[in-house]
């Protein structure tokens, strides 16, 4: 949830940052008025033909264009802000689960391993990751709950870990 923030954060930065650069601004245009003004010279703004006053713009659609362009690139360049961290969810794995489930293995009840077919077997609600946070927040028979031990991001990261690497385990 925090990464969401920054980055949401970073990316309104960026966008208000990018719209300063090449936003549109309106300088003022100012023109003296003929020597026959009576106190000298006065500063008035310029006319056109049609008696209205015209506006000179910075504003550049191909400018806007290119910034919006770098921007879509720079965020599509980089993970989803919303995305599973699995290289998180694996660290979480090893230092927390690798005691009973390594290599996809179950050392307290051999039949119950978290390779694919077994999670579609027994795990309650299939298998999907909201099923793998589930058991993982709350726990089941001999597997003790982690939800007062892991945060919910390590916990979504964890689940969608598992979830990839469940057909992978042999």
């Amino acid at each position: 949830m925090m990464r969401a923030v920054c980055t949401t954060m970073a990316a309104c930065l960026l966008a208000h940052a990018t719209w300063c650069f090449v936003g549109p601004s309106t300088p003022s245009l100012l023109h003296k008025a003929p020597s026959s003004a009576a106190s000298g010279s006065i500063i008035s703004p310029a006319s056109d033909a049609s008696g209205q006053t015209p506006s000179l713009s910075a504003w550049n659609p191909l400018a806007f264009g290119v910034a919006l362009g770098l921007l879509a690139a720079v965020a599509a360049g980089s993970r989803p802000v919303l995305a599973a961290d699995l290289e998180n969810g694996e660290a979480i794995f090893n230092g927390n689960c690798t005691a009973c489930h390594a290599g996809g293995n179950n050392s307290v009840n051999a039949e119950k391993k978290i390779k694919k077919p077994e999670l579609e077997k027994y795990l309650t609600g299939g298998y999907n990751v909201a099923a793998i946070k589930t058991q993982v927040t709350n726990g089941k028979n001999s597997m003790p709950a982690f939800g007062d031990k892991l945060g919910p991001d390590d916990i979504d990261d964890v689940a969608n870990w598992v979830y990839n690497q469940a057909d992978k385990w042999d």
